[in-house]
């Protein structure tokens, strides 16, 4: 607890693990719960990261039903438990799930390094329990669109996952002009970020104020690669969105707060490495089926992008539901 004493009781502020334990929840339960909005935090003012008000812990323990409606707000299953759940197959869960209709919160990487996604419980119930979902679930057969789409290698989750988290970071950054800009450049590829954003003292203060994102392995091993392979946008028409995300959330930035001498840390001399070697960038793709992307743009956008869709078009699951409604014979 800080500043014990004089401090109203307002301000008194805890640190997170301090924080989790007085709510019961496990660490990652409870930056989850900081993601999804559910948990407010503050700035630390000595600069040592986001901190949890008194005030907040009292609100959440005074709840109704905690800690157990708060715990089942942030419970995350994996496939299995996932389609036991909406009492599917297993094989049914990852056909909906790739296809982008399930959106990940998180992911770990196991012993063998393969990829685990891991879904809120609450809205995979919500899910099932939507009438119009229920001839995805019982079909005897998937549907041909989703079919087509996973015979063509087609899997959303990495995207959606990215989707998701920058909302979660440029929340977490508030009202910071440059920490929002610097949500969107994390998830974007060093020579990307160079590419809209040519003032060096800027990608300097973008750096400074670049989110931690979440840590797999040691740092140069396989598993942690494999983390950045996935945290980074990779598909054409995903990479063009964060591009002119960037370049808005930066056009607002320096209106509120141009870089100014010693706003921005001084980079080195000499020329900055910002791109990754070409072996190890991967190449941009199309989603299957989709139109060909247009060229990536450099210029600021006249208006905010509308964020990319974390599911494919309602179009798909009205066709289903039109399909469904048409009489025998």
């Amino acid at each position: 607890m800080s500043r014990i004493g004089t401090t109203p009781d307002h301000l008194l502020t805890c640190a997170p693990s301090r924080a989790a334990r007085e709510l019961d929840l496990k660490r990652g339960e409870f930056d989850l719960a900081v993601n999804l909005g559910l948990i407010r935090t503050v700035p630390d003012e000595g600069g040592g990261g986001r901190r949890v008000a008194r005030a907040e812990i009292d609100r959440l323990r005074s709840g109704e039903g905690f800690p157990d409606i708060l715990r089942g707000r942030v419970a995350t299953v994996g496939t299995t438990e996932g389609a036991r759940l909406m009492e599917v197959a297993p094989t049914r869960f990852t056909s909906l799930a790739r296809y982008g209709l399930l959106v990940p919160v998180t992911f770990y990487l196991n012993r063998y390094r393969t990829v685990v996604w891991l879904y809120l419980a609450e809205e995979l119930r919500q899910f099932a329990a939507e009438r119009s979902n229920i001839r995805l679930l019982t079909g005897r057969r998937t549907p041909d669109e989703i079919r087509e789409g996973l015979k063509a290698g087609m899997d959303r989750r990495p995207r959606n996952w990215r989707g998701r988290h920058v909302g979660f970071l440029t929340r977490e950054a508030g009202d910071d002009p440059w920490g929002r800009a610097a949500a969107v450049a994390c998830l974007l590829a060093p020579a990307d970020v160079a590419d809209v954003v040519r003032d060096p003292r800027e990608r300097a203060l973008l750096d400074d104020r670049r989110p931690r994102l979440p840590v797999h392995g040691a740092p140069g091993s396989a598993a942690a690669e494999l983390a950045e392979k996935l945290m980074t946008a990779s598909e054409r028409d995903e990479v063009c969105w964060f591009r002119a995300d960037l370049a808005h959330t930066l056009e607002e930035a320096r209106r509120r707060h141009p870089v100014a001498e010693g706003l921005a840390p001084t980079p080195p001399p000499g020329p900055r490495p910002l791109a990754r070697p070409p072996s190890s960038a991967p190449p941009p793709t199309t989603a299957p089926g989709s139109a060909s992307a247009p060229p990536l743009a450099t210029a600021p956008p006249p208006e905010r992008p509308a964020p990319p869709e974390p599911t494919p078009p309602h179009g798909l699951l009205s066709r289903l539901r039109r399909r469904g409604r048409r009489p025998a014979g």
